[in-house]
């Protein structure tokens, strides 16, 4: 599909090249590795699928055939429109999944859309490369919260990539996988209510970008999107506490912790014991935003979860699924509720985090998240030029400066 001795690079790992499909499955692993990445509604991960197979493309390409930058970013944006346009015809995928992990199926058609733009695939070409992607798709939410998931972002960033550079070569696949034919399961293998409609040619007044309409969420803390709420809501409790009791929290004057959160299996866990259970715990962020005022990537770390006065807390934890509290990111919220040995109660709630799409993270927020990430792999002059590099993508005749910053 390419040629023997074309090769991409590894994110931050300096001389480190593999193969173009390697590059991808790699970096998308790094993309999710403490679900940390950028979240949208309906829910999935929806970069991390696309940008590393873009980059891997980019790289594959001889000097003298580099995409621009503008070439790069509408690319980048088929990746993203698709996965939002497929899951906007399904009500099930509304909401926070119960079967497939999203990024596993919408991300590795996404990743095959932006990749046969990048490639200049022909209108069959990337009809091909859209169904071959769905044949290599799928992935169980069984595997949520261990080390495998973020295997899910890698595979759909690198099998869209494989998608279409076999579709480049010719490999036919059905044009139908993506309408509702009766008795055949195409994309509705997936999601049983899907229901596609035409989307409109972009030529036409009438066509509008979904990123036009909704920004995307970018988290503050590596943790499950739906920790975002009930941290921030424990966070109101806690400085409340502190206020009445001044110093730190103690364990000693809780007697009773209930949450009211929408009902997600795979998001109630108790006494998480890894890092990965752990940012998969409505329990565990609530009580950590409960002793320390926040959630923070050394929240994660090991020390930090074998706290004695966070089991303490952990073991005092109720929770409540309101009725008019779904498990979608667009209406859901986090609602805390401490009862103290003294017979006091203590309630905080958020309705919209900051970082969700209604509420976006500043320009300076959002560039300091970056720095603090980038910056442990990267040295601080090759981080401001990297943000240099994406701020003016769109001018750059030639991408390099991006890929050369990244290397």
């Amino acid at each position: 599909m390419y040629a023997s001795d074309d090769v991409s690079f590894v994110y931050g790992r300096q001389g480190v090249k593999l193969s173009p499909t390697l590059s991808a499955f790699v970096n998308g692993v790094a993309a999710h590795s403490m679900d940390f990445d950028d979240t949208w509604h309906p829910a999935t991960h929806p970069s991390g699928a696309v940008l590393p197979a873009l980059l891997a493309i980019s790289d594959m390409l001889q000097k003298n055939s580099k995409p621009s930058g503008l070439d790069f970013l509408i690319a980048f944006n088929v990746g993203i429109e698709v996965q939002g346009r497929l899951m906007r015809f399904s009500r099930e995928a509304h909401n926070i999944p119960k079967r497939f992990h999203p990024p596993s199926v919408v991300g590795t058609l996404g990743s095959a859309a932006a990749c046969a733009r990048l490639l200049s695939l022909d209108l069959n070409q990337s009809s091909n490369a859209l169904a071959i992607a769905a044949s290599l798709a799928g992935a169980p939410m069984a595997n949520a919260a261990t080390q495998s998931k973020p295997l899910h972002i890698g595979n759909a960033s690198r099998l869209g990539l494989e998608a279409a550079l076999l579709a480049s070569r010719g490999l036919e696949a059905s044009p139908l996988v993506l309408d509702a034919v009766p008795g055949v399961a195409g994309f509705s293998a997936f999601y049983e209510d899907y229901a596609p409609h035409p989307i409109p040619s972009p030529e036409r007044d009438e066509h509008s970008f979904l990123l036009e309409e909704q920004d995307i969420a970018f988290k503050r803390f590596p943790a499950h999107l739906g920790m975002h709420w009930i941290a921030d809501a424990a966070a109101v409790v806690h400085k409340t506490l502190v206020g009445l009791r001044g110093g730190s929290v103690s364990p000693n004057l809780v007697q009773d912790i209930l949450l009211r959160v929408p009902l997600s299996k795979y998001i109630n866990r108790p006494f998480p014991e890894t890092e990965h259970q752990a940012r998969h715990s409505f329990q565990f962020n609530a009580c950590t935003a409960l002793l320390d005022g926040e959630v923070t990537v050394q929240s994660f770390h090991p020390e930090a979860i074998r706290r004695p006065e966070l089991h303490a807390l952990l073991s005092r934890v109720r929770l409540e699924h309101p009725h008019d509290n779904p498990a979608n990111f667009n209406i859901m919220y986090g609602e805390v509720e401490v009862t103290l040995v003294s017979g006091d109660v203590l309630k905080g709630r958020c309705d919209t985090f900051y970082g969700h799409w209604r509420n976006p993270l500043s320009q300076e927020s959002l560039q300091n998240k970056f720095c603090n990430n980038a910056g442990t792999v990267l040295s601080n002059e090759r981080v401001e030029r990297l943000i240099e590099a994406v701020e003016g993508l769109e001018h750059l005749d030639n991408c390099k400066p991006l890929l050369t910053q990244l290397q």
